[in-house]
């Protein structure tokens, strides 16, 4: 593992590096910091560089002009410049994946593949979008944060993880300042790279059924559904997740010399007789 604190303008960035191969970034939702990805970060480093970050205002990381969101994509290419990384499969999580559909309208000839998880930040949302977010807006705003980011059925202990992880954050929903640039989700095609939505289908926050709205308009895209799962995908069924995010390099030709890495081949049942 490589890692340190980058001072960019106006902010101080910690980050990681795992493994060796093309990068992975990967940004984390607003509960969250570089550490909520333990569950991802040994598989994908098999054979890829794994680059994770706090945004500012998280973890480690220092936000010194309060600009927040404002600044994330100019955070991001800050980072990769300084790491060198001319190109990179940006993976973000409901905050974080519009950190990467930012990147990804402002630099898509250093964009392998988007992963857009559990969210829609930074996509304008139609008239049948906006009426299922309203709901899901009004719904989620007074619950505590463990019932809005997992599923019914997160074990106790997955909770409390999150919390101590989350507890490391200067930034929260109700303090975090600035805000993402929306463009139309049909922006996002045709800029000659991969892109994938992933949900869960028991995300209160954005509601699979506007996630499945917002894919359609996204020509050459696909959606992943996992079920029985919140707004953590990642953290809830990483095994799930982790093949998905690993079939999506595979597909854009992303994948350095240790070769596929999915996790659950040999748990795949065998069902009269035939796998």
């Amino acid at each position: 593992m490589e890692g340190g604190i980058l001072k960019t303008a106006g902010a101080e960035i910690y980050y990681q590096t795992h493994g060796a191969g093309p990068a992975v970034v990967l940004a984390h939702g607003i509960g969250g910091n570089h550490a909520i990805w333990y569950g991802q970060i040994e598989i994908l480093a098999r054979s890829n560089r794994v680059i994770l970050f706090d945004h500012r205002g998280f973890g480690q990381s220092r936000d010194l002009d309060g600009r927040g969101r404002d600044a994330f994509v100019e955070d991001l290419t800050t980072l990769l410049d300084h790491l060198g990384v001319d190109r990179a499969a940006l993976v973000g999580q409901s905050m974080g994946a519009g950190t990467c559909i930012g990147f990804a309208h402002q630099a898509p000839e250093r964009v392998a593949a988007l992963a857009i998880c559990d969210s829609l930040h930074g996509v304008v949302e139609s008239e049948a979008v906006k009426a299922i977010m309203d709901v899901a807006r009004a719904n989620t705003a007074a619950m505590d944060q463990i019932d809005r980011v997992l599923g019914a059925g997160a074990p106790r202990d997955l909770a409390m993880l999150y919390r101590q992880i989350s507890s490391f954050n200067a930034a929260d929903r109700h303090s975090l300042t600035g805000r993402f640039t929306a463009r139309p989700a049909a922006d996002l095609a045709g800029k000659g790279f991969p892109i994938l939505f992933l949900c869960g289908t028991e995300d209160v926050i954005f509601p699979i059924e506007a996630v499945r709205l917002v894919q359609e308009e996204v020509a050459g895209s696909f959606l992943v559904e996992i079920n029985d799962v919140g707004h953590s995908a990642f953290l809830e069924a990483p095994v799930q997740f982790n093949d998905t995010i690993l079939s999506l390099l595979q597909m854009a030709g992303h994948v350095g010399k240790g070769g596929a890495a999915h996790s659950n081949t040999a748990g795949y049942a065998r069902v009269e007789g035939k796998a």
